[in-house]
């Protein structure tokens, strides 16, 4: 009886070493998995400016996509903790860096998000890929973040300044308006789209008969419009974005450009744009955008969610951006079990299809471009609007395959030849 006693005890002891160790060796597994997730937490820095032209068309709500992205991906549920930052870069290149390298040495910052400005995107680029986190790019538009200055740890999300010029130029050309005057931004994104436009329109049998730089943030466009005017042109392109468009077009309609005969080709026009300009106005601008509100159900619900969040303003496609490249990211994160390794991270977002709501089904291809249908709008008339932000009629829908400037023409190093 003693001596089954003892095997008992000796059985019952074994088998509890084997529970401990099980429930050592899934612990350490967990701890493993937790390990490789930096800092126990998905760090995202959302960088725009916050007080500028562009605050409208990005800044607040931005942010208010981040946190929806992170919601609707059900972070909490899947054991993720995320946090997210925001900050202004005051479209600055230098400010942009500053808070780039504070991030990703000091706060440990996974991830930078937005940033609208192409010199600051240009900037933060090479800060992310030098410290291999990943940058998310919605807002800056320059196609050089494909291009020449492609990255393994960059993904551009929502548009470009080659997709803008074979949207609305293109278009515009077709129509009759073959001859061209260009108002530009004088820093990267309008230098580009100005670049980008102009070899459209040579493609299409138009002419450029010149162009004029300003200044970002101008309040005063005479001299700019009084050259464009004179240059005889029948399209005056307006390479520029923000309330620079919107005081370009609104100071266009006081000289009476449209009216003598030349019409305004908006480059880069948002809903917020057109909301500030007024239907009046605006009517009859043709635009290419990434992302609608009304397209349909999915992004109907989701902007209406957004606007509640918002202040009852709507999304613009940089938001839409930010928040379908988020749910992305995560789902990139997820499927790696790191968030450490940005290269790793890139590469995976490249492997996964992306499907959203708002985008529809595409990829991120080896530049880092991500690919998408485009959309060409034209502003409707004010009868023709049934309240605020209904504002386009759309033109024509340009498949993602032609949107986008093809894989083997950028100049991208990431792009193998042959």
């Amino acid at each position: 009886m003693q001596h089954e006693i003892k095997e008992a005890k000796e059985m019952s002891g074994k088998l509890m070493l084997r529970a401990v160790a099980a429930v050592l060796v899934c612990w350490a597994g967990s701890a493993s998995a937790q390990v490789q997730m930096s800092d126990d937490v998905i760090k995202i820095g959302v960088l725009n400016d916050r007080s500028g032209l562009y605050a409208d068309l990005s800044g607040q709500g931005s942010v208010i996509a981040a946190q929806m992205a992170v919601e609707d991906f059900g972070a909490a549920a899947k054991g993720m903790k995320v946090e997210i930052i925001s900050a202004d870069h005051q479209n600055k290149p230098d400010v942009g860096s500053n808070v780039a390298r504070q991030w990703l040495d000091v706060d440990k910052v996974d991830i930078i998000v937005d940033v609208p400005n192409s010199g600051v995107a240009l900037a933060v680029n090479d800060i992310v890929r030098e410290k291999n986190k990943v940058f998310l790019n919605s807002g800056a538009g320059t196609s050089d973040l494909t291009g020449k200055a492609c990255s393994p740890n960059t993904v551009h999300w929502t548009y470009d300044t080659w997709a803008l010029a074979n949207g609305t130029g293109k278009a515009v050309v077709k129509t009759g308006g073959d001859t061209w005057f260009f108002i530009v931004a004088d820093y990267a994104f309008g230098q580009a789209l100005e670049r980008d436009t102009s070899a459209v329109v040579l493609a299409n049998g138009g002419k450029v008969l010149g162009s004029v730089r300003h200044p970002l943030n101008t309040p005063d466009f005479s001299s700019y419009l009084l050259q464009a005017q004179s240059s005889g042109s029948k399209i005056i392109g307006l390479a520029n974005a923000g309330s620079d468009v919107t005081n370009a077009i609104k100071q266009a309609a006081e000289f009476g450009i449209v009216q003598g005969g030349q019409n305004l080709a908006g480059l880069l026009v948002f809903i917020t744009d057109v909301h500030a300009i007024g239907l009046q106005a605006a009517q009859g601008l043709i635009l290419t955008e990434a992302f609608y509100w009304d397209m349909n159900d999915g992004t109907r619900t989701w902007s209406k969610r957004f606007a509640e969040r918002n202040g009852g303003k709507y999304p613009t496609m940089i938001h839409a951006g930010v928040y379908a490249g988020l749910l992305h990211y995560l789902k990139a994160v997820q499927a790696v079990k790191s968030d450490s390794d940005g290269a790793k991270v890139v590469a995976e977002m490249k492997q996964l299809p992306t499907q959203d709501a708002l985008f529809g089904n595409g990829e991120v291809r080896a530049d880092g471009r991500t690919i998408h249908d485009m959309f060409l709008f034209e502003v409707k008339k004010p009868a023709d609007s049934k309240g605020p932000y209904d504002y386009y009629n759309l033109r024509a829908t340009i498949p993602a395959a032609e949107a986008f400037r093809p894989l083997d023409q950028g100049n991208c190093p990431l792009v193998k030849k042959g």
